[in-house]
């Protein structure tokens, strides 16, 4: 993993080689950035410039033995430890080394939901458990193999438990040229006892230009199709990435016509809707549903006047402005509300006929018959 095959993060990129050519690497670093935001892949793209026998200004070379290596993953001095759903208590992450690299492989912008479809996780919960923290100390009790460092990346510390305690030695006092690096998503959820002891990286959420510009240029999207699936992923470019394997990602058009109908109160068309909707497959459900609440949004913060703040691509724009001629604030607060309780409702398997006509039913008293519902203040006009 190179840095050149990271979307975005320049500053951080350029951060992290930085300690490496001034000489200040610290040996327990802390990786901390929301879900797909590509920290995960800075971390490996980090150690393999680390260990990179030809390092360049900018990256490592890609072509020395131990970029090779470290592009299978397969390094000698690079170890991996991360959550995973033990059988039995001996149980280390080892174990499901085979099952990390293909995921890591095919993904390296992982999830927990993608990592949990390499394994047979029933109903387990995941966890790093004592005989893993058992197992990291011994691999990291020798010294480097090939390289000048030998490196640890943890994936996901919010799920060590109190055993985590019993790496705070080896992450305080580690053997000469170990290098911890922790990649995390929530810093609360960490033993503060780990925290205190590594150095923060602190990563951002990925811009709306920086996923669009990804999708374009490597996922070979159309400039409509990348602008919506940024628009949709706010930040998360596992989740952008997860909205490409799905059939229907063009949500604008059948969002707009089904309020439309709702407006016209069309009960045979809005029957049709109902019947298409309900056969679009839960994930895709829960993505147009999740467009539909984020276009409801930009068309508040145009009626508030806040118009400098929306990131629509023109086409979008222009609905949005006309959207705005027909509802007040208080009526999109209503809409917001019924479809996030729809979202909601969806991932818990509600029958989607029966929910989708009832939102339906929900959004025609709004916008038809400006009725909104009772027991719940809303914003006055």
């Amino acid at each position: 993993m190179q840095f050149k095959h990271i979307a975005g993060q320049g500053a951080v990129k350029q951060r992290l080689i930085n300690m490496v050519n001034e000489n200040r690497v610290s040996h327990a670093q802390l990786f901390l950035g929301p879900e797909g935001s590509g920290s995960l892949a800075l971390a490996i793209a980090y150690a393999q410039y680390l260990c990179c026998e030809d390092k360049q200004p900018d990256d490592s070379c890609g072509v020395c033995s131990s970029c090779r290596k470290y592009q299978k993953l397969m390094h000698p001095d690079l170890h991996f430890s991360y959550p995973f759903f033990a059988k039995d208590k001996n149980d280390t992450a080892l174990s499901f080394i085979e099952q990390w690299r293909e995921a890591l492989l095919a993904n390296t912008y992982l999830s927990l939901d993608i990592w949990r479809s390499y394994l047979d996780a029933e109903n387990k919960q995941a966890n790093i458990n004592i005989a893993e923290c058992h197992q990291i100390i011994k691999k990291l009790s020798f010294k480097p193999f090939e390289s000048v460092y030998k490196i640890l990346i943890l994936w996901l510390p919010e799920y060590l438990d109190k055993e985590g305690n019993s790496l705070l030695k080896i992450i305080e006092e580690p053997q000469p040229n170990t290098l911890f690096l922790l990649v995390a998503q929530n810093q609360d959820q960490i033993l503060n006892t780990i925290l205190s002891r590594t150095q923060l990286v602190k990563i951002p959420a990925l811009s709306y230009d920086e996923i669009k510009e990804e999708l374009i240029q490597n996922h070979h999207q159309t400039e409509f199709s990348a602008a919506e699936i940024a628009y949709l992923s706010n930040g998360n470019l596992t989740e952008a990435l997860a909205m490409l394997q799905q059939e229907n990602k063009s949500y604008h058009t059948l969002f707009v016509q089904w309020l439309r109908l709702c407006f016209g109160n069309k009960g045979p068309e809005v029957m049709a809707f109902v019947d298409q909707a309900s056969k679009m497959g839960r994930e895709n459900q829960k993505n147009f549903l999740r467009y539909g609440i984020s276009f409801i949004r930009e068309c508040c913060l145009l009626m508030s006047g806040a118009g400098s703040l929306v990131h629509l691509p023109a086409q979008e724009l222009e609905t949005a402005q006309k959207m705005t001629n027909v509802m007040n604030t208080a009526m999109a607060q209503a809409i917001s509300t019924e479809l996030e309780k729809a979202h909601y409702h969806i991932e818990r398997n509600a029958n989607p006929k029966i929910l989708f006509l009832d939102v339906s039913l929900q959004i025609i008293k709004i916008l038809n018959f400006k009725t909104l519902p009772q027991g719940t203040l809303y914003i006055p006009d």
